[in-house]
């Protein structure tokens, strides 16, 4: 079912990325679009070339479907329904796209110290978040599930492409990375057709190709993470050429009547070693990154981990350069962003 007040969020975030694109069209190239609804988010894409780009659009939208149905832990015959439903008896093969993406999300869950952790599924299961039947579980039966979420049982062999559960009731979830790949799959298709000026919106995941059509940076929203008290759908502007940038929180997939009722805001984005949803004094994470899939994976880490400790694992991994915002509105950036964020919402303070 089509969630019509998330589709009039994604709208206003389209509409506010796109600051300054009135005009690109007057120095003679041409602007186009598509959208569709993918990966279980509304995907916009944007791009400025010849007659032929609306060609390229559908390419580009065939390849990020693939990418969907391979992928997805709710389409039976992806690769990861497969896999999570053979856990515990067989080894299944999959797709080259597949097998690379999990062998890069284990290193992500190696690097992090399991913090980043894809067998997360059995919980995203029992909570149900964005299901039909979202509640809070009781502590026993997240207990009872946490044996099952360990990356190290996930085995891999390279030479076959097949993967693995050594636990029957283990599963692997993706969401936490494959959106990102199919943004770089996304980037590569329209690089690779001549596309030089591009903005693709999938969701929390934003990629710019080169500049504007005018010569200037691309201006991004930064989603402010308490709108809903603030009033302003954004909290900065990233200015940003050639590059990815994901943002992950707490404030658009929780329990809206259970915050209602006891002001506990249960998300999407699970700690491995609770069970519950992460709780580290973080309301929102963005990710600046050369490749979204990268973006994408940090961008639940540091949330996960929390400022102090995820801004040193930034600069551990050095994939990537974050924005931090905790829930007394302090701001944390790499040093490597401070001249290309500018802070616009008036409660939010850089952290000294």
């Amino acid at each position: 079912m089509i969630d019509l007040k998330l589709f009039k969020k994604y709208i206003l975030m389209f509409l506010v990325i796109s600051i300054g694109l009135l005009g690109c069209s007057q120095i003679g190239t041409k602007e186009y679009k598509k959208s569709i609804f993918a990966l279980n988010t509304y995907i916009t894409l944007t791009a400025y070339g010849g007659k032929n780009t609306p060609d390229i659009l559908d390419e580009v939208t065939e390849r990020i479907v693939e990418i969907e149905n391979r992928m997805s832990t709710e389409i039976a015959t992806s690769d990861v329904a497969l896999i999570n439903k053979n856990a515990g008896k067989v080894p299944v093969e999959v797709h080259d796209d597949t097998f690379y993406v999990i062998e890069r999300a284990l290193w992500y869950c190696d690097m992090s110290d399991g913090a980043f952790d894809i067998t997360i599924y059995p919980i995203v299961k029992l909570w149900d978040i964005t299901g039909d039947n979202p509640r809070v579980p009781d502590k026993e039966e997240i207990e009872a599930l946490l044996p099952l979420v360990d990356y190290r049982q996930v085995i891999l062999d390279r030479d076959e492409k097949t993967v693995f559960l050594s636990k029957a009731g283990m599963g692997i979830d993706l969401g936490a990375i494959a959106k990102g790949y199919a943004t770089d799959e996304a980037v590569r298709i329209l690089k690779e057709n001549g596309i030089e000026h591009a903005l693709l919106n999938l969701g929390g995941n934003i990629a710019v190709i080169g500049d504007k059509p005018d010569g200037t940076p691309w201006r991004i929203g930064v989603r402010d993470p308490r709108e809903e008290e603030t009033g302003e759908e954004y909290m900065a502007i990233a200015e940003l050429q050639d590059t990815s940038i994901v943002s992950s929180g707490d404030y658009e997939r929780f329990l809206k009547a259970e915050y209602e009722k006891t002001g506990v805001r249960y998300h999407h984005i699970f700690d491995p070693r609770t069970g519950y949803p992460a709780d580290v004094g973080l309301m929102a994470t963005s990710i600046v990154a050369d490749h979204s899939i990268d973006a994408d994976a940090l961008s639940t880490c540091v949330f996960i981990m929390g400022a102090d400790r995820g801004m040193d694992f930034l600069a551990k991994v050095q994939k990537g350069n974050g924005i931090c915002i905790d829930k007394d509105k302090y701001v944390y950036i790499s040093s490597k962003l401070e001249d290309i964020i500018e802070i616009t919402g008036g409660e939010y303070r850089l952290s000294k």
